[in-house]
Order: structure tokens, then C-alpha cells, then sequence
């Protein structure tokens, strides 16, 4: 019995630790909101502006702001794909891959973070996920590294599949500052994730 209350202090402890940390690298995101605010229209990634001029059927489609009804297969759909890109993929970054330092595409068998995001968003759209609910983001580690995750918007919060974590994580406990995302209705539009 003493052992299950070390470990689930322990575990309350983490958790808190992590999300302390989270909430603190988005001062401008309300803590107790399971679904981030956004601050109006920003800039495009150039990243994600020359994959659309590569892929144009994947940029060209407006959709439907969707909060996805989050059920329990659709949990584990999420979680499914999340770890099969996660495993599938070896992470190399644009340089050792392209000799360029930004490049989106869709990895084969490597990639770097926006690289398995953007696989996971077509892989969870052809699985029936529409594409309003499935946004890029973008954002920088806790290191203040550039990084690209891929947020599914549902009805129970914005939840965070990325290449590091290996865990599906509501915004809030993903240490992550939070710049921008593309926005719901239109995949070619961006939305702020700060304030001013």
C-alpha cells in the first residue's frame, strides 16, 4: 500500500510539474480552457506555403470549422496513427534530408517534426477525421527549438499529436509555446496563438 502512495504522489507531482510548465510558456492562453484561444490571422509558414504549391489538392479545399465529437474509437484511432507515424518514421532533419533548412513534405521513411504532423493529419482525414478539426501548429519547445505538431480540435479540448511526445496530451500539458495553427474553416489561412 505505502508503494501505490509513493507512486501516485509521485504521479500527481509530474503531472503538475509538467502542466505548471506548459501553461507557463503560453501566458496568453487561459489555463482552464480545454480548447486554446486564437488572436486573429497571422503569417503562413513559408514552409507550409511551398508543400501547397507542391500539393495543391491538400491546400486548395476550404472546410468546415468542426470540434470533433470525441468518442472512445475515435480516441483510439488517434492514438493508433499518433504511434504508427511515431514508429514508422526515423527523424532527420530538412538538412540531413534535403540540404535545405525548411522543407514540409510527407515523409517515406524520414522526417522531421512537420513532416510526421502532416502525415498524421492525411492519414487521420482519410480515416474519416475532417480536415477543420485537424490543424498544423506550430510553435517552439521548451529548448526554444522551432517545432510543428499536429492539434485535433474535439468537443473535450485541443489535443496535441507530436513526433517527440509519445503521449496524445491536452494543449495544456504539452510543453510547447504555441504560435500559431492553421485555421479552422480555411487550411490556408493561420491563426495567432499569442496575444498581440
Amino acid at each position: 500500500m505505502k508503494s501505490f502512495v509513493v507512486g501516485a504522489v509521485a504521479l500527481v507531482l509530474s503531472y503538475a510539474s509538467a502542466n505548471a510548465n506548459a501553461l507557463h510558456l503560453n501566458p496568453a492562453q487561459l489555463g482552464a480552457t480545454s480548447n486554446m484561444q486564437t488572436f486573429g490571422p497571422t503569417s503562413i509558414p513559408i514552409g507550409y506555403y511551398e508543400f501547397c504549391k507542391r500539393y495543391p489538392d491538400r491546400c486548395q479545399s476550404r472546410t468546415e470549422a468542426v470540434s470533433l465529437d470525441l468518442t472512445r474509437a475515435r480516441w483510439n484511432q488517434m492514438v493508433e496513427i499518433n504511434n504508427r507515424v511515431n514508429v514508422s518514421v526515423q527523424p532527420l532533419t530538412d538538412k540531413e534530408l534535403f540540404g535545405v533548412e525548411e522543407r514540409w513534405d510527407y515523409p517515406d521513411t524520414a522526417g522531421d517534426c512537420e513532416d510526421y504532423a502532416l502525415m498524421k493529419r492525411k492519414i487521420l482525414n482519410e480515416a474519416g477525421f475532417p480536415l477543420g478539426s485537424l490543424l498544423m501548429t506550430v510553435g517552439r519547445d521548451a529548448k526554444g527549438g522551432g517545432h510543428a505538431v499536429l492539434t485535433v480540435v474535439t468537443d473535450r479540448g485541443d489535443f496535441v499529436l507530436d513526433n517527440v511526445e509519445q503521449k496524445i496530451l491536452l494543449w495544456r500539458e504539452a510543453e510547447i509555446y504555441f504560435l500559431k495553427r492553421q485555421a479552422q474553416t480555411d487550411p490556408n489561412t493561420w491563426i495567432s496563438l499569442v496575444r498581440g
